[in-house]
């Protein structure tokens, strides 16, 4: 399947292989097309080397999600919390530069979704945790925003443990939806897992992405700089 200009995300959703989590490629990065995609349960990564392209849109058959409120914090995660600040949306452009670097093993930011995330960010749709150790920035993660939902779509550490305490951050925030509140990891992975993060298949995802789209919005109504109580 190759989309051309405006995807018919609910179409290609509906008509998904159940065996492969590539539903198509080619189409744009515009705000329009990927919070269409983000609101379908549809998110981009490119084909090529590096994520170059061919642009592909991705829904996996079992997805990665954390339910905010069930995240799990390890008592040395809790130790190591206490000697970090962690901020929401205070340097959006530094924490995607770190998520691109490309000496990461599996890189797959470019240039081109950095710039596309970095006009989410300044539409409101895009945001960051950011982890601080005094003036340096450790860690953080960032992703895209729709009502209770979050979409994390990357995280860096530089020292231990730091990635880890975004996650807490992150769902700190956005469990503040309330009971529908959803973060989508894209896949579980045993890192994620320790987390608290599981698989679901497609039809309680969409289910459960409905909801929480159609939540509040607790990014709106964060205050940006450190976020509270992570523990």
């Amino acid at each position: 399947m190759r989309f051309r200009c405006g995807l018919d995300f609910a179409s290609a959703v509906a008509a998904a292989d159940p065996e492969h989590d590539l539903l198509g490629a080619g189409g744009d990065l515009a705000p329009g097309t990927l919070l269409s995609a983000y609101s379908h349960g549809v998110f981009p990564m490119g084909l090529g080397g590096g994520g170059r392209g061919p642009l592909g849109w991705w829904f996996p058959v079992e997805r990665g999600i954390l339910v905010p409120s069930e995240i799990h914090v390890s008592r040395s995660l809790r130790r190591s919390l206490r000697h970090f600040t962690l901020t929401i949306d205070q340097d959006f452009d530094a924490v995607t530069e770190a998520c691109a670097d490309p000496a990461r093993e599996g890189a797959w930011i470019t240039p081109e979704v950095r710039r596309a995330y970095g006009e989410l960010h300044r539409m409101g749709w895009a945001h960051s945790i950011e982890v601080w150790q005094g003036d340096d920035l450790v860690g953080g993660l960032y992703g895209v925003g729709i009502g209770g939902f979050f979409a994390g779509e990357s995280m860096f550490h530089h020292v231990t443990d730091a990635s880890k305490a975004a996650m807490v951050g992150m769902a700190r925030v956005v469990r503040g939806a309330g009971e529908h509140a959803l973060v989508d990891v894209q896949w579980r992975t045993d890192h994620l897992a320790s987390m608290g993060v599981r698989a679901v298949d497609r039809q309680e995802y969409l289910r459960r992405l409905e909801s929480a789209t159609e939540s509040v919005d607790p990014w709106r109504r964060a205050s940006r700089g450190p976020v509270s109580d992570v523990g």
